[in-house]
C-alpha cells in the first residue's frame, strides 16, 4: 500500500513547470515512496516547508522512526543477535526486498505504485514474532529497495515509517488477544486465523489512511473521495496478499526452504495482475505519449461535472494545439515529431496542478481537464503555464525546436453543460487563438462559428452572394518620397442590409470553412477586374492587389479562374497583383507553390503579405516569383515601440532589397511611422496616416486629388495566359 508524489500544497496554487504533478491519467494510488518524487526523476523534492503536507509527513515519519525504534529496544541487543544468525529471518529479508520490488500495480496506477508482493512475508513476521522482527526486516528491505531505485532518504525515511505504524496496529490486536514476546513463535489455528483476519483488515484500514490523507492533501480532494476510489479492487488484492500469510507462517513452521517456494504462485499474481493492469493502461492511454486517450478524459470529465454539480463547482477544460508542428514532420521526419510529442506531453504533465489531467487527442492536438477549477482566471492561469513550459526549447539530435501552442478554454456550467458541447466549444476557442495570434481565448459565444448567430449570419452570406451586397473598397499604397499612390489594395466589405458596412473579419472566416469559397472567390475577381478596366480607362493605371486565402490557393482552378476574367474583361495581367499571406506560406508553402507558379506564368505580380506574423524565412522565397514584401502593422508598431524593433525591421528590409524585392509598410498611423519606414528602407506605404479604404468614388477622388496618375504603359489589353 502506498502514496502519491506530492510537492506543493499552497491552496489555488499549481505546479509550476518542471516542480510537479503526476504522470497524466494517473492517480496513484498505492505506494508511499511516491511521496516525494520530482517529476522529472532526477531527484527527490519534498513539499514545501510549514504546508499542512509537510507537517502531516514529518509528524507521521517521526511517529513511526519513535515507535520502530522503541520495538527494537525493547527487543532487546542480544535477542537482535539471536534473530541475526536465524536463516529464516534472512530468507524472508531476501522475500520481502524482492516484493518491495514488484509490486502488484492497481488499477489507474503506474509505475512501482501498488500493493507490494512482499506483504504475505512481512505480515507473516507480524503474526510469527511481533512488530520488533517485521518492522526491522521490512525496513532494512525498504532502504535496499529505496537504494536500488534511487530514492532520497528522507523518502525512505516515510516508507518504514508508515509500514511500521501500520504493522504496529495489527501487532496490537493480536498481543491483545494473544500476549507473547518475540521470542514465541505464534502458529495461528482456528479462531486465531479470526485474529489474524481482524489484525489483517486493521493493517488495511491504517495503511489506506495514512497513505490516502496525504493523497487528499496533495490532490486537494475530499477524504472519503480519495478513500473510495477504486475500493473495491484495492480491497481484493490487499485481501489476496494478506490470505497468503497464515500459509507463510505454516511454511516458517516447518522449515524455512519452503517459504522461498511462495516466489512462484506470486511471480504468477504478479504477471497475471500485471498483464491486465497493462490491458487497462493501453485501452485508456496514448499509445506514444502514455496520456489519457479520449476514452479515459470522457469517462473523467464526466466524474468531474457530476461532482460539480453536486457541490455547485466549475470544471475547466482546456485544448492544446501545437502551432507549426507539421513543419517539423514534413522536414525532419515522424519519428523526431514523435519524439517531440513526447517530451511535449512530460512538460504538460509536470505544469498542470495536482488532480488535473491531460490527455492526447490525436497529432498534436491535447486536451487538459481540470476537475475544479475556481474561476476563468484560474483556468487562464493553468493555460498560460502551459505555454510557458512548452515555450523552452527543446533539443533533440542537437537541435532546438521552439514550440508554441493556441489554448482554447471552456467552462462547466458557465459554457456547456456536458463533455460534448465543452469540448466543441474548447475546440471553437482554442481556433480563435490561433487565428488571433493570442495564444489562449476563453470561449465567447459571440466567437463561435458554429453559433446560431453565425448560422445565421452563413444564411445571409448566400444571399449576400446573390443579391451583389459584396462590395470592393479600395486603400492606396503610397510612395515614401512623394506620396504620390504607386498601387492599390482591394478590400471586400459586406453591406449588410441591418447591421451595415461589415468589415471581412466578420464573415471571411465563415466563408473559409464553407462551400461558398469558390462563389466568393470568383465574386471578388468578378468586382475588382472590371473596376481595374475602368480606372485604366479614366488613366489612372495602377496595380490593384487581392487578397488570396489558403482555401483560394489550395484550389487547382484558381489560375484557370483568374485567367477567364482578365481575358473578358480584357485587363492586362500586370494590373492585377495577388497577395499571399506569410502564415499560408508557412503552413501550406508545398501545396500552393504549384498554383503560385501557375499565376505567374499568367504574368500577374505577386506578394508576400503580413510578413513578421508568422515564422517565414525570406530565403525560402528563392526560386518563387515574389515581387513584393508587405511589412505587418505589428512589425511596424516595433519600429516605435524599441530600439530592437528598428534594427529586425531594418535588417529584414535590408534583406529584401538584397533579393530584389520591394518593402511595403503596412499600419501607417502617424508623420513619424511614416518616416521611420521610409528611414530604414520601405519604398511604399499604406495606412490611416494616408488614408482608410474607400468606396470606389471616394477612391477615384483621392486619387485625382492626390495625383495617382502615374504613367503607365498605354494598352490595356494582354494576353491571359
Amino acid at each position: 500500500m502506498g502514496v502519491t508524489e506530492i510537492v506543493d500544497t499552497e491552496p489555488m496554487r499549481g505546479a509550476t513547470a518542471g516542480e510537479g504533478a503526476r504522470p497524466a491519467g494517473v492517480r496513484p494510488m498505492n505506494h508511499p515512496e511516491d511521496l516525494m518524487k520530482d517529476p522529472n526523476n532526477t531527484r527527490d523534492v519534498g513539499p514545501r516547508v510549514g504546508t499542512p503536507l509537510w507537517l502531516y509527513l514529518v509528524s507521521t515519519t517521526v511517529a513511526g522512526c519513535v515507535l520502530l525504534g522503541a520495538s527494537v529496544f525493547w527487543l532487546g541487543l542480544d535477542r537482535l543477535q539471536t534473530f541475526a544468525g536465524e536463516p529464516l529471518v534472512w530468507v524472508l529479508l531476501g522475500m520481502v526486498i524482492a516484493g518491495e520490488l514488484r509490486p502488484i500495480a492497481a488499477q489507474s496506477a503506474d509505475g512501482d505504485n501498488g500493493n507490494p508482493t512482499s506483504l504475505p512475508f512481512s505480515f507473516a513476521l507480524v503474526i510469527y514474532f511481533g512488530l520488533p522482527v517485521a518492522g526491522l526486516v521490512q525496513a532494512l528491505a525498504t532502504v535496499v529497495a529505496g537504494g536500488v531505485r534511487g530514492h532520497a532518504p528522507h523518502r525512505t525515511a516515510f516508507n518504514i515509517a508508515q509500514y511500521t505504524l501500520s504493522f504496529g496496529v495489527a501487532d496490537a490486536i493480536i498481543q491483545f488477544a494473544y500476549p507473547r514476546s518475540a521470542e514465541t513463535a505464534w502458529v495461528p489455528q482456528g479462531w486465531g486465523l479470526l485474529l489474524v483476519a481482524l489484525a489483517g483488515a486493521a493493517y488495511f484500514i491504517t495503511n489506506l489512511t495514512l497513505v490516502e490523507c496525504a493523497v487528499a492533501m496533495h490532490e486537494r480532494a475530499p477524504l472519503h473521495k480519495v478513500l473510495m476510489k477504486n475500493i473495491g479492487q484495492r480491497l481484493f488484492v490487499a485481501g489476496v496478499l494478506l490470505s497468503l500469510a497464515p500459509l507463510v507462517v505454516v511454511a516458517m513452521a516447518h522449515s524455512v526452504w519452503l517459504v522461498p517456494l511462495f516466489f512462484f504462485p506470486l511471480a504468477a499474481l504478479y504477471s497475471s495482475a500485471s498483464l491486465s493492469v497493462k490491458r487497462e493502461h493501453q485501452a485508456n492511454h496514448d499509445e506514444l505519449t502514455g496520456l489519457a486517450n479520449r476514452k479515459l478524459l470522457i469517462l473523467r470529465t464526466q466524474e468531474a461535472l457530476g461532482e460539480a454539480q453536486v457541490h455547485r463547482g466549475r470544471v475547466g477544460l482546456l485544448l492544446l494545439d501545437l502551432d507549426r508542428f507539421k513543419e517539423v514532420n514534413d522536414t525532419l521526419g515522424h519519428p523526431t515529431g514523435d519524439r517531440l510529442l513526447q517530451t511535449v506531453a512530460h512538460r504538460l504533465t509536470h505544469s498542470v496542478r495536482p488532480g488535473d489531467l491531460v490527455a492526447r487527442l490525436g497529432g498534436d492536438e491535447f486536451a487538459v481537464l481540470l476537475p475544479q477549477v475556481r474561476d476563468a482566471v484560474s483556468a487562464r492561469e493553468v493555460a498560460t503555464r502551459l505555454r510557458v513550459a512548452l515555450a523552452e526549447p527543446m533539443r533533440l539530435d542537437g537541435m532546438d525546436f521552439d514550440l508554441e501552442a493556441s489554448v482554447g478554454i471552456a467552462l462547466y456550467p458557465n459554457h456547456a453543460p456536458d463533455f460534448e458541447l465543452l469540448l466543441q466549444r474548447a475546440d471553437v476557442a482554442m481556433y480563435v487563438a490561433k487565428e488571433r495570434r493570442t495564444g489562449v481565448e476563453l470561449y465567447a459565444p459571440h466567437k463561435d462559428r458554429n453559433s446560431t448567430a453565425r448560422l445565421s449570419l452563413f444564411s445571409e452570406l448566400r444571399r449576400a452572394l446573390i443579391e451583389n451586397e459584396l462590395e470592393m473598397f479600395y486603400q492606396p499604397v503610397v510612395s515614401l518620397t512623394d506620396h504620390r499612390a504607386v498601387a492599390l489594395e482591394a478590400l471586400v466589405r459586406w453591406r449588410h442590409r441591418h447591421r451595415g458596412i461589415l468589415p471581412p473579419e466578420e464573415f471571411v472566416p465563415l466563408v473559409e470553412q464553407s462551400y461558398l469559397m469558390r462563389s466568393f472567390t470568383h465574386e471578388v475577381i468578378e468586382q475588382t477586374l472590371p473596376q481595374i478596366a475602368r480606372w485604366w480607362d479614366e488613366g489612372i493605371r495602377l496595380p490593384v492587389s487581392v487578397n488570396l486565402s489558403a482555401r483560394e490557393l489550395l484550389d487547382p482552378t484558381l489560375p484557370e479562374i483568374v485567367a477567364a476574367g482578365l481575358r473578358r474583361h480584357g485587363v492586362r495581367p500586370g494590373s492585377l497583383r495577388l497577395e499571399i499571406s506569410e502564415r499560408v506560406m508557412v503552413s501550406d508553402a508545398e501545396a500552393i507553390t504549384p498554383t503560385i507558379l501557375a499565376l505567374a506564368d499568367l504574368g500577374v505580380s505577386l506578394a508576400l503579405d503580413d510578413f513578421g506574423t508568422g515564422y517565414f524565412t525570406l530565403a525560402r522565397l528563392n526560386g518563387l516569383p515574389v515581387e513584393e514584401v508587405k511589412v505587418d502593422e505589428s512589425f511596424v508598431r516595433r519600429i516605435s515601440d524599441t530600439s530592437d524593433g528598428r534594427v529586425i525591421v531594418g535588417s529584414a528590409v535590408d534583406l529584401m532589397s538584397t533579393l530584389g524585392l520591394r518593402a511595403v509598410a503596412e499600419g501607417v498611423e502617424s508623420d513619424s511611422d511614416a518616416e521611420s519606414v521610409r528611414a530604414l528602407g520601405c519604398y511604399a506605404a499604406q495606412g490611416q496616416y494616408f488614408t482608410p479604404p474607400l468606396d470606389v468614388a471616394a477612391t477615384t477622388r483621392w486619387l485625382y486629388e492626390h495625383g495617382g496618375l502615374a504613367e503607365q504603359p498605354s494598352e490595356r489589353t494582354g494576353s491571359a495566359g
